[in-house]
C-alpha cells in the first residue's frame, strides 16, 4: 500500500503510563475496567480487529479517575504491568495482577491504534521497494514498505 504525504493511517503505538492508585478507605482505586484474557471469547472483543486477539484491553475509564490523570485510553492495549508479561494471561490472572494491594503505583506498557495525520514522506511505488519517513521526537522513523 502506498501512502501520500498527509494521508492519515491507522498507527501502533507503545505507550508507558504510570498510574498512582487512589486510596478510598481500605481500597485502592485504579479507575478503569478490563476485558479480554485467554479464558475469554475473542469475538466479543470490540478491540480486535480481527476477532482471534485474546489480549487485556482498557475497556472503560473513570473520568477525573487516576487512570485518565495518568493518560489511559479506552482500547488500549495492556502488554505489560509492572515488568509482568501480560499477554498470555486469563481475566483473573489479569485483575489480580493490577490490583496487587502491595503496589500502589501500577506501570503500565500498552499499545494504543492511533489515526496518525502527521505529514509522511514516501518513496514512489515504482522503486524496488518503497518506504516511507514518519516525523517522532527523534527526528524521523523509517517505515519499509512491501518488498
Amino acid at each position: 500500500m502506498f501512502l501520500w504525504p498527509g494521508q492519515p493511517f491507522l498507527l501502533s503505538v507503545q505507550q508507558r503510563v504510570e498510574i498512582h492508585k487512589l486510596r478510598q478507605g481500605e481500597n485502592l482505586i485504579l479507575g478503569f475496567s478490563i476485558g479480554g484474557g485467554i479464558d475469554q471469547d475473542p469475538s466479543q472483543n470490540p478491540f480486535s480487529e480481527d476477532k482471534t486477539d485474546k489480549g487485556i484491553y482498557v475497556t472503560r475509564v473513570s473520568e477525573g479517575g487516576p487512570a485518565e490523570i495518568a493518560g489511559l485510553q479506552i482500547g488500549d492495549k495492556i502488554m505489560q504491568v509492572n515488568g509482568w508479561d501480560m499477554t498470555m494471561v486469563t481475566h483473573d490472572q489479569a485483575r489480580k495482577r493490577l490490583t496487587k494491594r502491595s503496589e500502589e503505583v501500577v506501570r503500565l506498557l500498552v499499545t494504543r491504534q492511533s489515526l496518525d495525520t502527521t505529514s509522511m514522506l514516501c518513496l514512489p511505488p515504482i522503486l524496488a521497494s518503497a518506504h516511507c519517513w514518519v516525523p517522532n521526537s527523534e527526528g524521523q522513523e523509517r517505515i519499509p514498505g512491501p518488498a
